[in-house]
C-alpha cells in the first residue's frame, strides 16, 4: 500500500506513564493461536540479532505538542533503550495529541503516524470500518495477554474477541482542585469536597475571596457532551441505553441530566463562581488550571502528567480527589482510556515493528520489574513524573506489584493525591457510552455552552433537541 509520508520531529515528549484500568474484574483471554508475527515481539520472547531482519522504519506518535524538552529528553532515552533491544528498528516520534475534529482529518489524509492513540469510545467504530490493523495474531503471541482485565480489553476487540487496539491507560473521573488558592480562600487542601454541595459553596468562596473562577468546565471539541455525561453519572443518570438486540435509545432528557445542568446555571448565574471563559476544551483548562487561574474542574484522574509536562504545572498547587457521587444507587464515576492501534497503511514488517514499540514502551514497564525500573529512572533523570496514581488494566496484583518496583523513584506529591487513592477503588465505575459516542459527545456540546452564556437558556427545550439529533444519529444503519 502507499504510505503517505510524516511530519517527524527532533523534539520527543513521553505521553503515557502507567496504564490505568477500569475495572475490578479479571478473566483469561482466548487462547494462542498458532500464527505468530514475523519477528517475536518484546514480551514473547528475547530478540533476534539485527542480522536476521530487514531494516524497517516506523513512525510513532508519542509527543504532545508543546511538550517541555525534559519530557523530551525522556523519551529520547526510551526510545535509545528501544533501538538497542531492537536494532533493525527505527522509530521516528511525531507530534501527536488526539482531539475529535483533528483526528478525523487526520484519518481521512492518511496523515496518522504508525502508531498512534484513541479513546476508548473510538475503538469500535474504527474497528468495524477496518481503518486499523487487526493485531490479533501478533498480540496472542505474548505470554501475558490473559493477565488482561477483560473489561479494559473488550474496548479494543470486535465482536469475535480479535484484538484490534491494546489498552494502555485508563482512568476514572476526578474532582481536580488548586491547593494554593483553597489556602488563599481560607479552606483547607486537605479536606476538599465530598458532595456537590460542597463542591458549589467551596467554588462560590473562591471566587469572592480570590478573584478567579473557582469551578469551570469543558465545553467544545465534544468535551462539553464528555463532562455533561460524568456529571450525569455521579448522579446516577444515563445519556444512553442498549437493548439486548444492541438497539441504543438515547436518554439525555433524563433527570440527572437536567440537574446536573441546573447545577452548572446556578454557578454560573446565581453564585457568578464560573469566572469569565466558557470555551474551554481539554488542553485549554489544563493550561488555565496550572496558570492558577481555575479552583476546581472535573476530568481524568491522569491529567497531572500532561500539565507538569505541557503547562508548567507547580506541583504544591495540585490536589484530586474521587467525583462527588450522588446516595442514588446508580451513581457511579465515568471511566474510560486509551487504546495504541496501528495504521493500516503500514506493511507487515512495520505492524511487527508497530507490535514490538507497543509492547516495549507501553507494556513492559507495567509487567516487568527491568521495564518498570527503566521507564521510572528514564522519567526521574529528566524530572518527569513517577507514581501518578492509576487503576490497573491488567489485574489489580500486577499493578500493586509494579507499584512496588518503582516506589524508589517516585517523585509526584502523593499525600496531596490521597483523597483520591484511598478512595477510587470502592467507587463503581461506568463505562461512556458505547454507540456513536462523540456524535452523542458533540450534541451536547452547544446544550453546555448556551446554559454557561444564556442566562434564560431552557434546559428543557435544549435537551430535547439533542435527544432528536443524537437518536437520528443511533437509528442510521
Amino acid at each position: 500500500m502507499t504510505r503517505t509520508p510524516h511530519r517527524s520531529f527532533a523534539r520527543l515528549a513521553l505521553v503515557g506513564l502507567t496504564a490505568a484500568a477500569l475495572f475490578s474484574a479479571c478473566g483469561t483471554a482466548a487462547p494462542n493461536p498458532s500464527s505468530a508475527p514475523a519477528s517475536q515481539a518484546a514480551g514473547s520472547a528475547a530478540p533476534s540479532t539485527a542480522a536476521e531482519h530487514k531494516p524497517v522504519t516506523i513512525t510513532v506518535g508519542v509527543l504532545r505538542p508543546g511538550a517541555t524538552q525534559e519530557a523530551a529528553d525522556a523519551l529520547n532515552l526510551q526510545i535509545s533503550q528501544f533501538t538497542t533491544k531492537y536494532p533493525w528498528i527505527t522509530v521516528n516520534p511525531e507530534e501527536y495529541n488526539w482531539t475529535a475534529p483533528t483526528f478525523t482529518a487526520a484519518l481521512a489524509a492518511g496523515t496518522l503516524p504508525d502508531v498512534f492513540t484513541i479513546p476508548f469510545t473510538d475503538g469500535k467504530g474504527l474497528i468495524a470500518q477496518h481503518q486499523i490493523v487487526n493485531l490479533d495474531s501478533r498480540m496472542r503471541a505474548l505470554p501475558y495477554v490473559d493477565k488482561f482485565n477483560p473489561n479494559v480489553l473488550v474496548n479494543g476487540q470486535d465482536a469475535d474477541g480479535k484484538i484490534w487496539a491494546v489498552p494502555t491507560q485508563a482512568y476514572g473521573m476526578s474532582l481536580t482542585y488548586n491547593r494554593t488558592l483553597f489556602k488563599a480562600a481560607g479552606l483547607d487542601p486537605d479536606k476538599p469536597p465530598t458532595t456537590w454541595d460542597e463542591v458549589k459553596a467551596a467554588a462560590k468562596t473562591i471566587a469572592e475571596k480570590t478573584g478567579v473562577a473557582g469551578f469551570a468546565e469543558m465545553a467544545t471539541e465534544n468535551t462539553g457532551g464528555w463532562q455533561l455525561t460524568t456529571a450525569t453519572y455521579a448522579r446516577g443518570g444515563r445519556v444512553q441505553t442498549v437493548a439486548d438486540d444492541g438497539k441504543a435509545t438515547a436518554t439525555v432528557t433524563n433527570p440527572a441530566t437536567k440537574a446536573a445542568l441546573q447545577y452548572l446555571h446556578d454557578l454560573r448565574w446565581t453564585d457568578n463562581s464560573m469566572g469569565s471563559t466558557f470555551d474551554y476544551a481539554w488542553g485549554s483548562i489544563n493550561q488555565a488550571f496550572a496558570a492558577g487561574q481555575i479552583g476546581m474542574f472535573t476530568g481524568g484522574s491522569d491529567l497531572y502528567t500532561a500539565m507538569v509536562q505541557n503547562n508548567g504545572l507547580k506541583a504544591d498547587d495540585y490536589g484530586v480527589t474521587t467525583i462527588p457521587l450522588a446516595s442514588d444507587p446508580t451513581a457511579g464515576v465515568l471511566g474510560g482510556g486509551t487504546l495504541a492501534a496501528v495504521n493500516v497503511n503500514t506493511t507487515e514488517e512495520e505492524r511487527d515493528a508497530a507490535v514490538n514499540f507497543i509492547d516495549f514502551y507501553y507494556m513492559n514497564k507495567l509487567l516487568t520489574q527491568e521495564g518498570a525500573v527503566a521507564d521510572a529512572q528514564a522519567l526521574k533523570a529528566n524530572n518527569q513524573p513517577v507514581g501518578v496514581p492509576a487503576l490497573p488494566i491488567f489485574d489489580k496484583a500486577t499493578y500493586d506489584e509494579s507499584q512496588t518496583w518503582i516506589k524508589d523513584y517516585i517523585n509526584v506529591p502523593t499525600a496531596q493525591m490521597t483523597s483520591f487513592t484511598s478512595k477510587i477503588f470502592e467507587q463503581p465505575i461506568v463505562t461512556e457510552p458505547t454507540a456513536h459516542t462523540q456524535d452523542l459527545y458533540a450534541a451536547l456540546d452547544p446544550v453546555v455552552q448556551a446554559v454557561l452564556t444564556d442566562k434564560n437558556a431552557d434546559i428543557d427545550a435544549l435537551l430535547s433537541a439533542a435527544n432528536t439529533q443524537i437518536q437520528t444519529i443511533l437509528d442510521k444503519p
